[in-house]
């Protein structure tokens, strides 16, 4: 039986606060397409409705939800921008910078535990070694809420050290250029600009392991940093895909043909496209909460999550990406010539379902990755 405490119960999707942001969110998601990002008093709001302190220690102030709650918190923002959900999503970093020295983390959350950290860790670039300190200096691209950011992390590789996992350098965000670089067809507000680093001295113990072990022995954070990294991102998609179904159910209610057609609810192929891609996302999204269910029950119970069950936790996160692509797609075609539009909700829905469906975490290539372990055949760095 799975076992909670009542912090892991905490339901932050809930409330007169939570409801009024989502509204919020929902009325400006043009606003923040336009801007390619989401603007700081929403990321005040994410702070305030404890967005990037959920997945952070007791200890240090913050709340240690159990995934289910971090995962749907996130699926409803996404349901109502999914750039606004992507960037909260970032809350996750809280359980990679665990593996950061106890001391660290000390001084890391000395002023709270609501920090807004982002993240670009590919290409690693190479440090080279001065006063015991690393070099940081390079470019890396894809640093999604960036400019909102008050700490942020950079890929860097270490000569000799060959653990398969990126060491990943943190650096408080005024030690770092944002090269505004992202203008993309979908996710557009997530400002995953490029980042520039230019020979900034980083002491070893600001640096951790990206999948390493963590310096707390919590369940929260034996949890499978890598897979979890991959379904906070996937949720986004399960949010967004709802909500064009919700737009066209609400659309064909009252939407006539101008050729004299029946209403559309009144057709048939629309009647059995919406019946058949709600199936589809509610099996996806089942096996997507069902198996992270399965390991928090085995993790609250004080076992290890298997590699069969952390590669089944990476499938459904795939499965759900790519489901909620094509449950997409299918709504926009439903749309249809209204949808044509670049600021209709269902050219936004299907075009930000595409890009999450398109992230290394989430793409086909996962599958391959999924049989060769199924198969006996190992797996790759990184996965699951």
């Amino acid at each position: 039986m799975l076992i909670q405490t009542p912090e892991c119960k905490a339901d932050l999707a809930k409330g007169p606060a939570f409801d009024a942001l989502i509204e919020d969110i929902s009325s400006r998601a043009l606003e923040f397409r336009e801007n390619r990002r989401i603007t700081k008093d929403i990321i005040e709001k994410f702070q305030e409705i404890g967005v990037y302190r959920a997945l952070v220690a007791r200890q240090f102030g913050g709340m240690e939800v159990s995934p289910m709650s971090f995962l749907e918190l996130i699926e409803r923002i996404g349901w109502a921008d999914a750039s606004a959900g992507w960037v909260a999503s970032f809350g996750v970093s809280a359980t990679y910078l665990v593996a950061l020295p106890l001391e660290t983390l000390k001084k890391l959350y000395a002023n709270g535990p609501d920090i807004v950290f982002a993240g670009a860790i590919f290409p690693a670039q190479p440090v080279q070694v001065k006063n015991d300190h690393f070099v940081v200096k390079g470019r890396w691209p894809f640093a999604s809420g960036c400019t909102g950011a008050s700490f942020i992390g950079v890929g860097i590789a270490v000569a000799d050290e060959e653990c398969g996992l990126p060491r990943t350098a943190v650096l408080p965000a005024t030690d770092v250029t944002i090269d505004e670089t992202w203008n993309t067809i979908g996710l557009s507000g997530t400002g995953s600009h490029d980042v520039v680093v230019s020979d900034v001295e980083v002491a070893p113990e600001w640096t951790f392991i990206r999948g390493g072990a963590s310096s707390l022995d919590l369940p929260l954070y034996r949890y499978p940093s890598l897979c979890f990294a991959a379904q906070v991102l996937s949720v986004v998609g399960l949010g967004c895909a709802q909500r064009a179904i919700d737009e066209v159910v609400k659309m064909a209610a009252g939407r006539k043909s101008i050729t004299g057609a029946p209403t559309m609810a009144d057709r048939a192929q629309v009647q059995a496209a919406v019946g058949e891609v709600s199936a589809q996302l509610s099996a996806a999204r089942a096996a997507f909460y069902g198996v992270t269910a399965e390991a928090w029950d085995v993790l609250s119970d004080g076992g290890t999550v298997t590699e069969d069950l952390a590669n089944r936790i990476r499938l459904a996160a795939t499965h759900a990406a790519q489901t909620c692509a094509e449950v997409a797609r299918t709504c926009f075609a439903l749309g249809g010539i209204a949808a044509v539009h670049k600021d209709h909700i269902l050219a936004r829905c299907l075009q930000d379902c595409v890009v999450v469906a398109q992230h290394a975490f989430m793409g086909r290539g996962n599958y391959e990755a999924a049989g060769r372990v199924m198969l006996g055949r190992g797996g790759r760095p990184g996965y699951p």
